[in-house]
């Protein structure tokens, strides 16, 4: 097994943790709702669909997905999430199911007063029309939950993101909908396993507080050479600066 079907089965075990009564589910919701999302795809100019986290598939798909990044809605009806996802960049696709193993854990601890004031953002890498990856963000909100609090219909909604600079990884948080406190998502494990040995000594040195002369004089290396190791972690890991390195790798237990 694969580290993409093992975190799969993770996900999909966590999903089926909600039990639900299939009398109480009342699917003319839906049918109302159709019509307004078409209207806000026109207007919005964006790709929408519906997650039925009973059924486990896609409910509702825009007629603009097919447009705005070469989704085919036929293949979509045919193969649903496995559609989804093989137009996903292949390095994006596990960090962004370890993330909805992440989300799907922090949502169940809500309290179902607050199950809908929260949306999960996510900026990745799809294939396009053109069969070229584009860096898009998409939003997960819960649309409704059944009768119990479980989480039944969530949108989507994904937009060609303003960023499409060279990085290469997933950009994730969950924003409160109500007071606009947002929490960054570093779920991406393969980032510490990304560094070098190297790297992870230096690291280690900086969180102790010791200056790149320092930390040369250690090693026996360039003052040079270190600095390019330190831009390098930064990259890797993701980080603004030397103390959100020191922060991500110390919650792993690795400074």
């Amino acid at each position: 097994m694969n580290q993409l079907e093992k975190i799969g089965q993770e996900y999909f075990k966590l999903l089926n943790l909600q039990k639900f009564n299939d009398t109480e589910l009342d699917y003319a919701i839906l049918d109302e709702q159709i019509p307004f999302l078409n209207q806000m795809a026109k207007v919005k100019n964006s790709g929408i669909s519906i997650f039925d986290m009973h059924q486990k598939k896609h409910v509702f798909n825009s007629y603009n997905l097919e447009n705005l990044f070469g989704y085919d809605l036929k293949k979509i009806n045919e193969m649903g999430n496995d559609y989804y996802n093989s137009r996903i960049h292949s390095k994006d696709i596990i960090s962004l199911m370890k993330i909805g193993v992440f989300a799907l854990k922090y949502s169940y601890k809500l309290p179902i007063s607050e199950r809908k004031n929260f949306k999960l953002q996510n900026e990745y890498r799809i294939l396009n029309s053109k069969n070229e990856y584009i860096r898009v963000i998409e939003q997960f909100q819960t649309l409704e939950l059944d009768k119990s609090g479980n989480f039944w219909l969530a949108l989507n909604v994904i937009d060609i993101s303003p960023n499409q600079d060279e990085y290469d990884g997933v950009r994730s948080q969950f924003v409160n909908i109500k007071t606009g406190e947002s929490k960054v998502i570093k779920q991406d494990s393969n980032r510490l396993s990304s560094l070098s040995k190297r790297e992870k000594e230096i690291l280690t040195f900086v969180k102790s507080g010791l200056l790149s002369k320092e930390i040369s004089e250690h090693l026996s290396i360039s003052v040079h050479t270190v600095n390019t190791h330190r831009q390098n972690i930064l990259k890797k890991l993701n980080a603004n600066n030397s103390i959100e390195a020191i922060e991500y790798a110390k919650q792993r237990n690795l400074a």
